[in-house]
């Protein structure tokens, strides 16, 4: 059977634009998911948290993961559980809060998103990095400052 050639129809440059980023996100997401998780057994939310822990220099509240990421405080909880239980991530109790756990990788961790890294790069080379100049990137990145700025 033939596949029908679907559109969308007309849309408001700005309905297509929104759902230009939507697609974007979606098939950019998945791509890397599916590339780390065939090369490192390391779904996206897992890299995705390691990624936060990466760039820190000190251990970070379970809590603050939960509001950086895109994922719900269970989702963060149950990632952590999984990165711990592959040694990925350690956990300390907060030295200012006994009811508080700190989060940080480990140096295993931090080969693991090293290469996972490298990974995800190779995953969007052809789609992302090759298609898009810097001026491409210098406005996309212009258009998520505006778009993550809180509404007076």
């Amino acid at each position: 059977m033939d596949r029908a050639d679907l559109t969308l129809g007309e849309l408001a440059a700005r309905d297509h634009a929104f759902y230009g980023l939507v697609w974007a996100g979606t098939t950019l997401a998945a791509r890397v998911d599916q590339a780390l998780t065939r090369a490192h057994d390391l779904p996206l939310s897992w890299f995705e948290v390691m990624l936060w822990l990466h760039g820190q220099s000190e251990p970070v509240a379970a809590s603050d993961l939960g509001a950086k990421t895109l994922l719900s405080r269970s989702q963060v909880s149950r990632v952590i559980n999984a990165l711990q239980d592959r040694g990925l991530v350690t956990r300390t109790v907060s030295p200012t809060d006994a009811r508080s756990v700190h989060i940080a990788l480990s140096d295993t961790g931090r080969h693991a998103f090293a290469e996972a890294d490298a990974t995800r790069r190779a995953a969007l080379a052809e789609v992302f990095d090759d298609r898009l100049d810097d001026r491409d990137v210098e406005d996309l990145e212009r258009v998520w400052q505006k778009l993550k700025q809180r509404p007076a």
